[in-house]
């Protein structure tokens, strides 16, 4: 499992060289009322052994939760499971809104 800070994810999202990851965010759907990442798919943590066929292995995964916690969890199960590349955004949303996009709600 990688780690990545949300300056980190925001220049890979904008590197065309570089293949886009799947967003992955693990929060409760009430959290993603209040914000989210564009283009990341909701997984909830408690739904992922279910739901991890969801996902594509072969690309790179980034967990995202509010702060990292829930989505480091996630990355570690992924990665027992056998997913290859898995990413946890340190700092979660709130990093993102506060150090990539400010206009982002934070709560």
């Amino acid at each position: 499992m990688e780690r990545l800070n949300a300056p980190q994810l925001a220049a890979w999202l904008q590197d065309a060289n570089r293949p886009r990851p799947q967003l992955v965010d693990v929060r409760e759907a009430w959290e993603l009322q209040t914000c989210r990442i564009d283009e990341s798919v909701h997984l909830p943590l408690q739904e992922m052994p279910t739901r991890m066929s969801e996902l594509d292995a072969a690309r790179d995964i980034v967990l995202i939760c509010h702060h990292g916690a829930r989505s480091l969890h996630a990355a570690l199960f992924l990665e027992r499971q056998g997913f290859g590349s898995v990413w946890n955004l340190d700092g979660g949303v709130d990093g993102w809104a506060r150090s990539v996009d400010p206009a982002m709600p934070v709560y």
